[in-house]
C-alpha cells in the first residue's frame, strides 16, 4: 500500500463487485452464495478495468448470518438482515462466537482464496464488517444506541464477541493469500467522535493490532462518517481510511496520517448509478484536482457501486483519472 503513496500518480481503486456479477452473466443471490461465482466477478472486474486493487463484494450480512442472524435474499440486490438476533443482556451473555464454517463464510473464503491466486497483478482487499455494525444488526441498530447508554457492561460484552468473531475472519481472510481486508464500518459514524472511539474504533484498534503487517494492512470503512469522527477512525493505526460521499474528502484527509492511504468518495448512487457518463468525468475530474495536494489520496467510490450501475459510467470515471493523470 505504501507504494500507493510514493507513486505520483494517483491511483483508483472502486470498491465495485456488481458490474462484474453482471459482466458474467450471474445474479447477486449466486454471486453471495457461490464462491466460484463471487471470485469469477472479481477477476471479470480485474481483466476489463485498471484497478489499482481488485476488491470483493461489501456484504454486510455474512458475519450476522454466521451469528444466527436471519437474512433475506433476492436474485439481483444486496442482502440484508430481517429483524434482529438479540433482545436483552441475557441473550448476548448467552451469545456463542461461531466458527468459520458457518453460513456463507466458507464460500466468501474460497472466493477470497481463488482472487489471491489468480489475481497476481494488482493486490487483492478482501472484506468484512466493523464489530459495532455487526453488533447492531445483531441487536437492533436502534436499541444498540440505547444500549450503550442504558446498559454499557452489555454493549461492551456483545461488541467484544463481535471483535473476537471478526479477528478470526479477518486472520483467515489473511491465509488465504489477499493482501488487505476493508472493514465496513458505517453504524460508527452515527456516534460522537468519543462514542465512536469507545464502542468502534478501540475494537478495531485490537483487530488491526492482531493481524496488520507489512504484508497485510487495514483499510477502515465509514461512510456514516460526515467529518465528526474522522478522528477516532485514525485512531485505531489502519493503513488505509476510507470515507463516504457525505464528507468532504479534503477535510478528513486533513486528520489521516500521511503514511496512511485516504480513500474516497465519489456518490456510488448519485454518480455511478445515476449520472450520466459527462457527469461521471467532471465530479471525478473536480474530486482529483480538490485532492492535488494529498499524495496518499487513491480515487474511489463512497460506498460498494450497487447494482445495474452503468458501464458508460464506469469507463468515464477511468478516462477521467488516465487524462488527469497524463
Amino acid at each position: 500500500m505504501s507504494s500507493l503513496i510514493r507513486d505520483k500518480k494517483v491511483a483508483a481503486i472502486p470498491v465495485m463487485t456488481h458490474p462484474g456479477i453482471e459482466l458474467t452473466g450471474n445474479t447477486v443471490l449466486e454471486a453471495c452464495s457461490d464462491g466460484n461465482i463471487h471470485f469469477n466477478a472479481i477477476k471479470a472486474l480485474a481483466d476489463k478495468y485498471p484497478t489499482a486493487a481488485a476488491s470483493v463484494i461489501m456484504d454486510l450480512t455474512v458475519e450476522a448470518e454466521a451469528f444466527g442472524a436471519e437474512i433475506s435474499f433476492t436474485d439481483n440486490e444486496v442482502p440484508a438482515v430481517i429483524g434482529h438476533l438479540l433482545d436483552s443482556a441475557a441473550d448476548i451473555r448467552a451469545l456463542e462466537v461461531p466458527s468459520l464454517k458457518a453460513g456463507r463464510v466458507p464460500q466468501y473464503l474460497k472466493a477470497n482464496l481463488l482472487a489471491a491466486r489468480a489475481i497476481t497483478d494488482r493486490p487483492v482487499i478482501g472484506g468484512c464488517i466493523g464489530p459495532f455494525s455487526l453488533a447492531g444488526r445483531l441487536y437492533d441498530m436502534s436499541e444498540i444506541m440505547m444500549l450503550i447508554y442504558q446498559d454499557p457492561e452489555a454493549a461492551h460484552l456483545l461488541l467484544s464477541k463481535c471483535t473476537k468473531f471478526i479477528s478470526k475472519y479477518c486472520k483467515a481472510l489473511k491465509e488465504c493469500g489477499v493482501n488487505a481486508v476493508m472493514m465496513a464500518e458505517p453504524a460508527a459514524g452515527l456516534m460522537s467522535d468519543e462514542d465512536c472511539k469507545r464502542f468502534s474504533s478501540d475494537y478495531v484498534k485490537s483487530i488491526v493490532e492482531e493481524v496488520q503487517d507489512d504484508y497485510f494492512s487495514v483499510i477502515l470503512h465509514n461512510c456514516g462518517n460526515t467529518g465528526h469522527c474522522t478522528k477516532a477512525m485514525v485512531s485505531t493505526g489502519s493503513a488505509g481510511y476510507h470515507f463516504g460521499n457525505k464528507c468532504d474528502m479534503t477535510e478528513v484527509s486533513r486528520d489521516v496520517p500521511p503514511t496512511a492511504l485516504t480513500m474516497g468518495n465519489l456518490d456510488p448512487v448519485s454518480l455511478f448509478k445515476d449520472a450520466t457518463p459527462e457527469q461521471m468525468s467532471e465530479e471525478t475530474t473536480h474530486l482529483l484536482e480538490a485532492m492535488r495536494g494529498f499524495p496518499n489520496f487513491v480515487l474511489s467510490s463512497g460506498c460498494d457501486t450497487p447494482p445495474h450501475t452503468p458501464m458508460e459510467n464506469i469507463d468515464a470515471f477511468f478516462e477521467a483519472l488516465e487524462k488527469f493523470n497524463g
